[in-house]
């Protein structure tokens, strides 16, 4: 069962780390979808008791149907510093998910040029109008009968990624039927944000997070 609410896993003057569930959005849209961001600002006045606006901005986003961990920065000297830190590619997320079928290869280097359509990447070649090069890393970390467990470390950082890159060779995740899985509900796909790793923006210690996914809890190193 998937979690129902978020979770704030740390939180300083200066960041704050949270865990998003399945169907949330990571910022707040024109719809009454719950946001983790509402959230967490809303968990922000209550703990250090702020009156007035709260700042909080995320440094990276989640697909609504996708869970886990979520950086936000508390200031904007943090902002500017960890949004240096992601154009630098110095941020890490582990993803970890379940894939329909059975992966040949225990470990790969997916690359592909993805286009952002309406609501969905697509695989395009490069030199296409538009087209950005994607590439991730995966490691095979466990099977099912019919599915693959496996982390995945990004490269580059593009719209529906993951999602779009394993369904290209064949493997949608889990619950993803946007990108033509055949297993699985809608409302949450088998893809969370495992681990992060990054230098905190003002005392520029490393500091490193992981929570496990509701899908899948076991098997994790």
């Amino acid at each position: 069962m998937e979690e129902s609410q978020p979770e704030i896993i740390y939180s300083d003057n200066h960041i704050l780390v949270a865990s998003k569930p399945s169907g949330w959005l990571t910022q707040p849209d024109q719809t009454r979808t719950p946001s983790l961001e509402g959230f967490a600002k809303e968990w922000v006045k209550s703990q250090y008791n702020k009156p007035g606006e709260v700042f909080l901005h995320a440094v990276h986003r989640l697909d609504k149907p996708v869970s886990g961990l979520v950086l936000f920065a508390r200031t904007s000297k943090a902002l500017s510093r960890l949004n240096e830190q992601s154009r630098n590619q110095e941020i890490e997320r582990i993803y970890w998910a379940e894939v329909e079928g059975i992966l040949t290869h225990k470990e790969a280097r997916l690359k592909h040029f993805l286009i952002h359509g309406e609501h969905r990447a697509l695989v395009g070649k490069e030199g296409d109008r538009e087209a950005k090069l994607a590439v991730l890393n995966y490691l095979v970390e466990q099977f099912n009968s019919h599915t693959t467990f496996v982390s995945i470390d990004l490269e580059t950082g593009r719209y529906h990624q993951i999602r779009a890159q394993f369904s290209a060779i064949g493997h949608p995740i889990v619950g993803d039927k946007r990108y033509g899985a055949k297993l699985g509900g809608q409302d949450a796909i088998h893809l969370h944000s495992w681990q992060i790793f990054f230098e905190h923006p003002v005392t520029h210690e490393e500091l490193n997070f992981k929570v496990e996914p509701a899908f899948q809890r076991s098997g994790l190193r």
